[in-house]
């Protein structure tokens, strides 16, 4: 991949349990973040199934996931991605099921931040902004209510920067399912470590990417993965 190109990866394979849930929004997702590749000077380029890259394709510029179960990278594109990420070539924006992917690879969750480990609430939240000196959050506005999944993470990396969270007392931890993970409820984080990760798990819903101020984070995101 050219450093002025951003791909972006919206294939749904298989969990290695049985079939993945189809995200009917992924069509209208890689538009929305086609055009914000080319608000931050990116060529976009939708890649529907990773088979078609090769690993020095994975190896540097900014990769785009909205993915969902076991993604079939090989291996060489797995090593690709991590060197490529540790050494600071390559940029991962990862949206919403992007963290419910490649549960076999152990370095995937280092590479994104944490772990997907469940949804169990879909519903209307207040957003808290957590970090406002990032460029995805700065222009948020100070209340800011929100419908989507409401996702549990694990495993979530101790120098993950987390800029949204779910607001206090919003859901039913009575629910099946529900609880509160050992690192609460956060909703959108960034990574630097030789690369940079920016992650929201946000999405999941049409009127998303129909949103100004929920493209306006992405966007924001995008620019920090590009130095900003």
């Amino acid at each position: 991949m050219a450093d002025g190109q951003m791909l972006v990866v919206t294939e749904v394979a298989p969990y290695t349990t049985g079939p993945a849930g189809v995200h009917g929004v992924l069509g209208q997702a890689a538009t929305a973040l086609g055009e914000l590749a080319a608000m931050c000077d990116l060529e976009p380029v939708r890649v529907p199934a990773v088979a078609d890259l090769s690993p020095d394709d994975l190896a540097s510029g900014v990769l785009a996931l909205f993915t969902i179960g076991e993604t079939p990278f090989s291996a060489a594109q797995r090593q690709a991605m991590t060197e490529g990420w540790a050494a600071g070539r390559l940029s991962v924006l990862g949206v919403h099921s992007a963290t419910d992917a490649c549960h076999t690879w152990p370095e995937y969750g280092q590479l994104l931040g944490a772990r997907f480990d469940g949804h169990p609430w879909t519903q209307s939240f207040r957003v808290e902004v957590v970090d406002r000196r990032h460029p995805a959050t700065e222009s948020l506005p100070a209340d800011w209510s929100w419908h989507d999944e409401v996702y549990l993470f694990k495993d979530l990396r101790p120098d993950a920067r987390v800029l949204l969270a779910l607001g206090d007392g919003q859901v039913d931890l009575s629910a099946p399912g529900g609880r509160t993970p050992a690192c609460g409820f956060p909703l959108a984080w960034c990574l630097e470590d030789g690369g940079r990760t920016f992650y929201t798990a946000l999405g999941h819903f049409p009127g998303a990417w129909e949103s100004p101020v929920f493209l306006g984070h992405l966007v924001g995101g995008l620019r920090w993965l590009r130095g900003g």
